[in-house]
C-alpha cells in the first residue's frame, strides 16, 4: 500500500507542558520504562476486558505480553504489546494532546452498561511524553485489536512543535513504541540495566515482561519472561520479602518513598477476598495534570482481573490517603459502581478494610510514635473527617487524633485525647478546648488565662476542621468536650468557695459599670457580664453554646456565604484599668470611645473582623491622644 504521511501540530502550549514534563515533572529519567511499561499493561488489561464481551478479539496474537527489546546498532528501545491497540482516531486523540488520558476516552465511547461496568487505568498521555526525557524521537505503531491488518498506524515526533501520522500494514494487534535514544542515555541500551529497573519498577505487572535472551554480549530471537508476571497480593505473605512489598508500594502508589506500614490479608468464609493494603508516610507526588476532584481509592480485582480502579465504594472517604488492591472471589466481573455501591458483600468487604486500617494505625501509634507523628502531619486532618463520617468507629478514630495543648511550648500536635483524661486535674468533669484560626491564636487567647492559672490543660484546635469536628465529638472516654470560648465557663471542682464568693462580689461592685456598658454597646452584644476566664486581659467575646466560634464565621462570610447575625456576649475583668477607667470617666464620648475599642479588642482576639475597622483605628487616635 502506499503510505501517506500527514503533519499535524501539537495542540496550544504543547510545548510549554512538554518541557514541564521533560525537564521538570520526573526526578528520575529512568521512570519513563515504567511509565511505557504501565502503558502497555493497560492496554493489555483493556483487551482482556473488552474480550469478555467480544471473545473473538483475542483470538489473534497469542497470549497477552509485553515484550522489551533493545538495538545497540540503531541506539533504540522498544516496548511493544499485543493489547487493545489504538485507531488512527484515537492514536490522533490521545498522543496528539499531553496529558490527555486514553482511558478516559475509552469510557467516553461506551454507553448504557458497558459505560458503568468498567473504570479501567492508564493514563496514556503525560506517562507516555516521558518518553522524551530520554529519547530524540519517538515512534509509535500500533493496530486496533478489531481493525484489518492495513489499518496499522504510525506515529513519529521529535517533541517539538508537531508529529507525523501515516496509515501502515501492521499484521499483529498491539502497540509497539521505539525510542530513538539520545546519545548521553546509552545506558538504556543496557541488557541488565533494563531488567535491574524492571525488577524495581515492574516485577509485579500482571502480564509477562520479555526480553531477549543475551549469548557472547548479542540479543539473540529468543525471549525469557524477567518479572514475576504473578499478583504480588495472591503469593502467601511468607514467600513475599519486605523489599518485594516496598516495590509494590512504589508500582501501585506512584511514590518513590517507602510506605509506612502495610497489611496483607486473606479473608475466607461466607465470602473469600484478599486485601493488600498500604499506609503511606506522606503523601504521594500527583502529576501535575491530575484532576484535583478525581477520587483515588484501592484498585479491584475480581478473581485477578482489574476491574476498577480507585474504587471509592471500597474505602471510606476519611481513609482516601490508603493505597493497594483488593481482589475478590465473589463479586460478578461485570460489577458496575452502582452495583458496588448496593452490594452487601462490598459492604462487608468495606467494613473489613475499615478495621484493618485502623488496627494498621493503631499498631504504628503505639510502635512507632515518631512514623505515627510524620503520618499525623501529612494526614491528621483527613483522619478527622471521619468523626462525622463513621459514627460507628468513631471511638477509635477518637483515640487516633492528635492535638496542641497548653502543656506544650512548642505547638506540636502531640497530645492523645487518652494523654489530656490521664493528665485531668482532680474533680474536673470536662475537656476543655479552644479552636483558632493558629496555633498562635489559639495559644495567645484570653479565654484560657482562668484555667492556666488553676493548672487546668485547655486542647488548641486550630486547624480549619476542628470546629466542624468538635460538632460531632460531644465526649470521649466518658467527659464532655467544652469549647471555653463558648456559653458560661462552669468550673465545678476546679474551683472554690473563695472563688464563688469573689465572684458574686465581683459581679455586686460592678453593677453600675456593666449596666453602662450595656447602654454604650447597645445591640452589638447581647450580653455584659464579670468574666470567669480572665485574669489579666480586660475582656473577652464569648459566642453561645452552639454558635459558630468568630474565626469560622470570618472564613466563611470571606468565602461568600451567608451568615445569620449574631450578637454576642461580652465578659470583662472589672479589676483591669482600663475598666477602672472606664468607670471612673465622666465624659460620655470618651466613654463610648473606651467602650467600642474595649469591643473591638475582643472581637480581634477572638479572631473575628471588624465591620468598620476604620471607626476603630478613629476611636482608639481620640484615646490615644489626651483629654482635654
Amino acid at each position: 500500500m502506499t503510505e501517506t504521511v500527514e503533519t499535524r501540530r501539537f495542540e496550544a502550549e504543547v510545548q510549554q507542558v512538554l518541557h514541564l514534563v521533560v525537564h521538570s515533572l520526573y526526578s528520575h529519567k529512568e521512570i519513563f520504562l515504567r511509565e511505557l511499561v504501565s502503558n502497555a499493561s493497560d492496554a493489555c488489561d483493556k483487551l482482556r476486558f473488552e474480550s469478555i464481551a467480544n471473545p473473538d478479539l483475542a483470538r489473534e496474537g497469542g497470549d497477552l505480553a509485553i515484550d522489551v527489546t533493545f538495538d545497540r546498532g540503531a541506539g533504540t528501545l522498544s516496548v511493544a504489546d499485543n493489547g487493545i491497540g489504538m485507531s488512527r482516531d484515537e492514536v490522533i486523540d490521545h498522543l496528539g494532546t499531553i496529558a490527555r488520558s486514553g482511558t478516559r476516552r475509552f469510557l467516553e465511547t461506551l454507553s448504557g452498561d458497558a459505560r458503568r461496568d468498567t473504570q479501567l487505568i492508564g493514563q496514556f498521555g503525560v506517562g507516555f511524553y516521558s518518553a522524551f526525557i530520554v529519547a530524540g524521537r519517538v515512534t509509535v505503531e500500533t493496530r486496533r485489536a478489531d481493525a484489518a491488518a492495513a489499518e496499522g498506524v504510525r506515529w513519529e515526533s521529535d517533541g517539538s512543535d508537531g508529529y507525523t501520522i501515516a496509515s501502515i500494514e501492521r499484521s499483529t494487534r498491539g502497540t509497539t513504541v521505539t525510542l530513538h535514544l539520545k546519545d548521553d542515555e546509552r545506558e538504556f541500551l543496557d541488557g541488565w540495566r533494563l531488567r535491574e529497573l524492571i525488577h524495581k519498577y515492574s516485577e509485579h505487572i500482571a502480564f509477562p515482561i520479555r526480553m531477549s535472551v543475551e549469548k557472547d554480549g548479542k540479543a539473540t530471537a529468543e525471549l525469557e519472561v524477567v518479572n514475576q508476571a504473578k499478583a504480588l497480593w495472591t503469593r502467601p505473605r511468607s514467600e513475599v520479602a519486605d523489599e518485594d512489598y516496598k516495590a509494590f508500594y512504589r508500582q501501585v502508589s506512584g511514590d518513590f518513598r517507602e510506605p509506612l506500614t502495610w497489611s496483607h490479608n486473606r479473608v475466607e468464609g461466607k465470602q473469600s477476598y484478599t486485601t493488600l493494603l498500604y499506609l503511606p508516610s506522606q503523601p504521594a507526588f500527583d502529576a501535575m495534570f491530575s484532576n484535583r476532584d478525581e477520587r483515588h481509592g484501592l484498585k479491584l480485582y475480581i478473581r485477578r482481573v482489574f476491574v476498577l480502579d480507585a474504587a471509592e465504594q471500597l474505602l471510606p472517604a476519611y481513609l482516601r490517603f490508603v493505597r493497594g488492591v483488593v481482589d475478590s472471589d465473589d463479586l460478578p466481573l461485570n460489577v458496575s459502581r452502582e452495583l458496588l455501591q448496593e452490594n452487601r458483600l462490598v459492604s462487608q468487604i468495606r467494613g473489613g478494610i475499615v478495621k484493618r486500617v485502623l488496627d494498621m494505625l493503631e499498631k504504628v501509634k503505639a510502635d512507632k510514635p515518631d512514623d505515627y507523628a510524620t503520618f499525623w502531619k501529612s494526614f491528621g486532618n483527613t483522619l478527622k473527617e471521619g468523626i462525622a463520617e463513621d459514627t460507628g468507629n468513631r471511638e477509635r478514630i477518637a483515640r487516633l487524633l492528635r492535638f496542641a495543648s497548653t502543656s506544650q511550648v512548642d505547638g506540636t500536635q502531640s497530645t492523645s485525647l487518652d494523654d489530656y483524661v490521664a493528665r485531668m486535674r482532680e474533680g474536673q468533669e470536662a475537656i476543655y478546648y479552644l479552636t483558632a484560626d493558629g496555633y498562635t491564636a489559639a495559644a495567645g487567647s484570653p479565654q484560657l488565662e482562668s484555667l492556666k492559672s488553676r493548672g487546668v490543660e485547655v486542647l488548641l484546635l486550630h486547624d480549619r476542621i476542628d470546629e466542624w469536628m468538635t460538632g460531632y465529638l460531644h465526649e470521649y472516654a466518658g467527659k464532655s468536650l467544652r469549647n471555653i470560648a463558648k456559653g458560661e465557663l462552669e468550673l465545678g471542682a476546679l474551683g472554690d468557695s473563695a472563688d464563688a464568693a469573689k465572684d458574686t462580689e465581683a459581679g455586686e461592685a460592678s453593677k453600675e459599670l456593666i449596666e453602662r456598658l450595656r447602654t454604650l454597646l447597645g445591640d452589638r452584644v447581647s450580653d455584659v457580664r464579670v468574666s470567669r476566664r480572665l485574669t489579666e486581659s480586660p475582656a473577652c467575646v464569648v459566642t453561645a453554646e452552639h454558635d459558630m466560634a468568630l474565626h469560622m464565621q470570618r472564613l466563611l462570610r470571606e468565602a461568600g456565604h451567608e451568615l445569620p447575625t449574631s450578637a454576642n456576649v461580652l465578659e470583662i475583668n472589672p479589676a483591669h484599668p482600663l475598666l477602672t477607667t472606664l468607670g471612673d470617666t465622666l465624659d460620655d464620648a470618651r466613654a463610648a470611645d473606651l467602650a467600642a475599642v474595649l469591643l473591638d479588642q475582643a472581637i480581634i482576639a477572638g479572631g473575628g473582623v471588624l465591620d468598620d475597622p476604620a471607626d476603630f483605628v478613629r476611636r482608639l487616635n481620640r484615646l490615644l491622644l489626651p483629654s482635654s
